[in-house]
């Protein structure tokens, strides 16, 4: 058996507590790191349900929106539409407010028709501007008007509009019963 250590009386003690009390605190308590500044991130592009779903539980995760652009190699629209909202993305907009995730779906890969992706979404035409809240398609807020992707302003208040949920959700379908239904079948962003 080990031999048992004197107890040392509590008196001894007190004055090194004091001096413990006593010392300034230098950093927060239950701190590990300082809080950062939110980022956006630009995804590949998808060619995949899986890539798709990946990138949702990343946005998800960091309670950022993923914004998709639906695109397809034909369309001639999305190769301007494309390179604007990403440089957009990448320019920051959006960040102050809690950043976002961006991605371009590629509509016509063999993978997304195939699996009747864009049906899920209710794609119509392309190209057309998709948020996704907490994994949840925002399909009240989807843009699919040709002149309003091209035009940077708006897609600007737009990113910011969507980067201000931080994963509250707010304009999905289901939300508000058969009205919310209806609406996100039928509505559209302004």
């Amino acid at each position: 058996m080990p031999p048992k250590l004197p107890l040392r009386p509590r008196a001894d003690l007190a004055p090194a507590l004091r001096v413990a009390r006593a010392a300034p605190r230098t950093s927060r308590p239950f701190s590990t790191t300082a809080p950062t500044k939110a980022k956006n991130r630009v995804y590949t592009p998808v060619r995949r349900l899986e890539e798709l779903h990946t990138y949702q539980l990343l946005s998800s995760s960091s309670r950022q929106p993923l914004i998709t652009l639906w695109t397809a190699h034909w369309c001639s629209t999305c190769k301007v539409v494309s390179p604007l909202v990403q440089s957009i993305v990448e320019a920051g907009v959006g960040e102050q407010e809690g950043g976002v995730g961006f991605c371009a779906v590629e509509y016509d890969s063999p993978d997304i028709m195939a699996d009747g992706t864009a049906q899920t979404y209710m794609i119509t035409s392309i190209p057309t501007l998709l948020s996704f809240d907490a994994g949840e398609a925002q399909v009240q807020t989807k843009v699919m008007d040709a002149r309003k992707l091209s035009d940077r302003a708006f897609l600007e208040q737009w990113i910011r509009t969507e980067a201000a949920r931080h994963g509250d959700r707010g304009g999905g379908a289901g939300s508000g019963g058969l009205g919310g239904l209806l609406g996100g079948l039928f509505g559209s962003w302004r």
